[in-house]
């Protein structure tokens, strides 16, 4: 299992969804989410995942302890980037003042395959969110937390606990912690790539002429 040093995390912070994309293509690897919207937070986020897990059913179906959601705060913290599967239903499981909370502990991330709630009030705390839905239907005696640290699904693709997230204004994309290195490796060559193609253009060159010259796009016939 590769560690994840401070060194390896700046590395990796400097790579872009787009980047990741398609170094994770280049390995035929599915890690790009689909249907998670960031609602809150500014920037770029990279940490590795804190998983959790909720049922759902209708109101009254559980108890309000079962939500649990103080669990799913004590979670958080710098590097850490909470991925919650409520299934992609439109249930609220993380709040404003869950996200104050969350803020406080230096969370990098909060991101739900369901739905949060009271976005004003989580843009105010500052803390990255995202979210298939908004919704102020409380999870209160609607979701029981089943469980932590396991394998969840996030928009499509599975992660599991430790696994790098990095997320972005252009989407959020999921990177195996047991192939972070090669991953990497093809994504600072795709980095490099892209540099010299931008380079070039900035310099007069034709987008047509500098894509072929780097192999970016070759030249057709």
């Amino acid at each position: 299992m590769t560690q994840i040093t401070p060194e390896l995390l700046q590395r990796c912070a400097r790579i872009g969804s787009s980047t990741w994309a398609d170094a994770l293509d280049t390995l035929c690897i599915q890690g790009v989410t689909q249907g998670i919207t960031q609602r809150a937070g500014q920037g770029r986020i990279i940490g590795e995942a804190v998983t959790a897990r909720h049922v759902w059913g209708k109101l009254g179906d559980f108890e309000r302890a079962d939500f649990a959601v103080g669990r799913l705060v004590a979670a958080t913290g710098p590097g850490k980037v909470l991925v919650i599967d409520v299934d992609g239903q439109a249930i609220s499981t993380f709040g404003g003042i869950a996200s104050t909370a969350a803020s406080l502990r230096g969370a990098t991330a909060v991101i739900i395959d369901g739905a949060c709630r009271d976005v004003d009030e989580i843009q105010e705390t500052g803390l990255w969110m995202a979210s298939r839905h908004v919704s102020p239907l409380t999870g209160k005696t609607r979701l029981r937390l089943q469980e932590m640290g396991g394998q969840v699904t996030l928009g499509g693709i599975p992660v599991k606990e430790g696994d790098l997230i990095v997320g972005d204004d252009t989407g959020i994309v999921v990177i195996p912690r047991d192939r972070l290195q090669e991953v990497l490796v093809a994504a600072e060559a795709a980095l490099a790539i892209d540099d010299e193609v931008e380079a070039a253009v900035r310099k007069g060159v034709a987008f047509a002429d500098a894509a072929a010259a780097a192999n970016y796009i070759p030249a057709k016939g």
